[in-house]
């Protein structure tokens, strides 16, 4: 009787919560549900692999004996034919969800197989529900609707959007595919990187689509905070005698003025340049200088050179 690792089965630790377990089993049920893999024998073989795992790790006392017995691949002291414990104690709670316990393992049959053809012989997979409930797989995943309608499994579907700096600062129109379905949406003017944007009842069968914007790196333009930061330009002779520049801003072109002396590095300051606050107001746009001299100067201008050099000695 081969041991099998329910945990690795359902991909949690051996110290996960019992939401965990839960959230395993749905997210694995979900994708190898026979109804979405046709004909597919792995799909299926694995499905009800994913349903005996957490048909033990749902089910606290099946749990404990697995815990405690399952590596030894030997029946627990006191365990007999009518499927009882010591003490005379049967299993009770937790469930197969949906599944014959009798089509799982035959490492499950020699821990549970007694226990579990006991019940499902009674009242015809009663699963261990009281009351001999049967419970589909749609009641476990969440499905809505009273007994005897129709299921419908809602899932909130989760993602990341990546939108450029300058469509995060303006605000953009933008469409999406969910699950075959192309959804329209507009991310604000502002929006910042790590943002959470939410359509509601937009996803399958009704649930949430939930999007982190990520706002991608700029060439031009650095954000820290409410500022922005860039670098401009500056002829030599403007940076010595001063003079008026344009520099390129997120929302157009703007004027600065520089002092004359200036030196390449120095740092200036558009106000209200900046990313917008939720307040209406901007933060600053900082503007690095760069000093530059002609590629390719005309006679003339290397003449001027010169003479420039010449005063400097």
């Amino acid at each position: 009787m081969a041991y099998k690792d329910y945990y690795d089965v359902l991909g949690v630790s051996r110290g996960a919560s019992d939401a965990d377990i839960k959230s395993a089993y749905r997210k694995g049920a979900k994708q190898y549900h026979p109804d979405k893999n046709a004909g597919d024998e792995k799909s299926a073989d694995r499905f009800k692999e994913i349903g005996e795992a957490y048909a033990v790790l749902s089910d606290p006392e099946k749990r404990k004996v697995y815990d405690q017995f399952g590596h030894t691949g030997q029946v627990p002291p006191g365990y007999s034919d009518g499927g009882g414990f010591p003490g005379g104690g049967n299993f009770q709670g937790g469930d197969f969800a949906g599944f014959d316990p009798g089509q799982f393992s035959d490492f499950f049959q020699g821990l549970f197989g007694q226990a579990a053809r006991g019940r499902a012989g009674a009242g015809g997979m009663g699963g261990g529900i009281p009351g001999g409930q049967q419970v589909n797989l749609e009641d476990l995943l969440g499905g809505l609707g009273g007994a005897g309608q129709q299921r419908r499994f809602v899932q909130n579907v989760e993602g990341e959007l990546q939108v450029t700096l300058a469509e995060a600062f303006a605000g953009s129109d933008e469409v999406i595919n969910v699950d075959g379905k192309r959804l329209s949406l507009r991310v604000p003017a502002g929006t910042r990187d790590g943002a959470r944007l939410r359509l509601a009842g937009q996803g399958p069968g009704g649930g949430d689509v939930l999007l982190t914007i990520r706002v991608l790196e700029d060439a031009r333009f650095d954000l820290d905070g409410d500022h922005l930061t860039t670098s401009a330009d500056v002829p030599a002779p403007v940076a010595a005698l001063g003079g008026d520049i344009s520099v390129q801003t997120l929302s157009g072109r703007g004027g600065l003025s520089v002092p004359p002396g200036s030196s390449g590095g120095r740092r200036m300051r558009l106000r209200g340049q900046g990313w917008p606050r939720k307040d209406g107001t901007r933060g600053d746009l900082y503007v690095r200088l760069n000093v530059t001299v002609p590629a390719v100067p005309s006679d003339e201008e290397k003449e001027l050179y010169r003479k420039l050099r010449e005063l400097q000695k």
